[in-house]
């Protein structure tokens, strides 16, 4: 998470991979400000025409185009944030301690109960259980109080031109673009991230175009300020990353010995993102039975037809399943993907 690199799949992790250091336990090391070299200033107004025109090639109109780039300058503190080298990460089980404090789920609850009504039509509709959709939320935005306050396009522009991964965010730019040319959103309320996630649930702009929904039917997907739209917007991202509504996250287990030595059994991983890398290979519950794993209560594991991979989160350890890794879809982090689950099971709803 310290050092993002480009993901196989687009979406809110982007986001947070790029922009959420602080939601995987990172602290940013102290370092001088990036300042703008001698010749960035004209460098970048050529590169911002460039990007208008292949804007207008791409459909976006002349004059959106023109009012969204034109007289933008580079911003020193995305370059800053972008530039931050991890110095230490929590250990996942101090993380998920410090972020799931006992206000942090008594909030949760209240903001729970205050929009019932519109999170159990949401999670009818998508098969999403509504106390994740509040973990998610909760997680990514402090319960909406925090969206972002850089100008998207801006921010985007600045990290297109740095060019250390120049491709992927000019593509977020020209989505930036699209939404503000079909109308979504305002370019003046268009601010989010410094690494451009926008809005209640911190998507990027490629993430909006492709799960952001009208749920209230007013014409709108508005993840700004309709709780209807950031709620089924959520919902539809985990529901296209594979979330099961009638299965759980997973469940802490007890082991018959050392981690290691069962995780070289069920053996590891060679692709994905770096915390799906982390995870065992898929194993059905009977196989991790025979292999001695029991919850953690000391019981036998359900005698379903469901796969789970072990996951180490320091001194705890977890079997889990298709749900969890939907969660690292929208942010490839364990101790994201932790904090959500466990956040969501604290949640009820009378």
């Amino acid at each position: 998470m310290a050092t993002p690199v480009p993901l196989a799949r687009p979406g809110a992790r982007l986001a947070a991979a790029l922009s959420g250091l602080a939601l995987a336990g990172v602290m940013l090391s102290a370092q001088a400000p990036v300042e703008p070299a001698a010749g960035d200033s004209a460098r970048f107004v050529a590169f911002l025409e460039d990007i208008k025109a292949e804007a207008v090639r791409r459909g976006i109109s002349e004059a959106v185009a023109a009012r969204a780039l034109d007289g933008l300058e580079p911003l020193p503190i995305v370059l800053d944030r972008d530039r931050g080298q991890a110095e230490a990460v929590l250990p996942i089980d101090t993380y998920v301690r410090q972020r799931l404090t006992p206000a942090t789920v008594r909030q949760a609850q209240r903001m729970a109960t205050t929009h019932r009504a519109v999170l159990e039509k949401v999670g009818k509709t998508y098969g999403v259980q509504p106390r994740y959709l509040v973990a998610v939320w909760g997680l990514e935005s402090n319960f909406g109080r925090f969206t972002g306050v850089r100008p998207t396009v801006q921010a985007l522009a600045t990290l297109a031109f740095d060019g250390r991964r120049g491709e992927l965010f000019r593509s977020e730019l020209f989505d930036a673009l699209r939404i503000v040319e079909r109308g979504h959103i305002d370019l003046e309320r268009l601010k989010g991230s410094w690494a451009g996630a926008m809005g209640q649930p911190q998507f990027m702009p490629s993430s909006y175009l492709k799960y952001a929904e009208d749920f209230d039917g007013d014409g709108t997907r508005d993840i700004w300020s309709n709780q209807a739209d950031v709620f089924a917007s959520i919902a539809n991202y985990l529901k296209a990353y594979g979330w099961d509504g009638e299965a759980t996250w997973g469940r802490q287990v007890r082991l018959p010995g050392p981690v290691a030595e069962l995780a070289e059994r069920a053996g590891s991983r060679g692709e994905g993102c770096r915390a799906e890398r982390a995870l065992t290979r898929r194993r059905y519950l009977a196989e991790w039975q025979a292999m001695g794993v029991r919850t953690a209560e000391g019981r036998d594991l359900p005698a379903v037809e469901r796969q789970a991979s072990l996951l180490d989160a320091g001194g705890r350890q977890f079997l889990v399943y298709a749900n969890y890794e939907a969660i690292l879809g929208y942010n490839c982090a364990n101790a994201y993907a932790l904090s959500v689950a466990m956040l969501g099971d604290r949640i009820s709803l009378p």
